[in-house]
């Protein structure tokens, strides 16, 4: 199943430990900025650490930053 989120004029593929879901997640979680994903489902293998000149990189860091501006954050309460 395909799943894609549109944010700042683009069209992200946020399946389940790609870039733009990992982003979205350490945003969600309040963890700081670690560009990261894993080829197939979250933690299944090593992660993937892109390097700043790559798609998966500003695919990652459009994932936090779409959090911050619309998501929510866990309560840890």
């Amino acid at each position: 199943m395909e799943y894609t989120i549109e944010f700042g004029g683009r069209s992200y593929d946020a399946r389940h430990g790609g870039p733009f879901d990992r982003g979205s997640a350490d945003s969600y979680y309040r963890r700081p900025k670690d560009p990261h994903f894993y080829v197939g489902k979250s933690y299944e293998g090593e992660p993937v650490i892109p390097t700043d000149t790559s798609d998966a990189y500003w695919e990652y860091m459009a994932g936090y930053d779409y959090n911050e501006m619309y998501g929510d954050k866990k309560d840890w309460g």
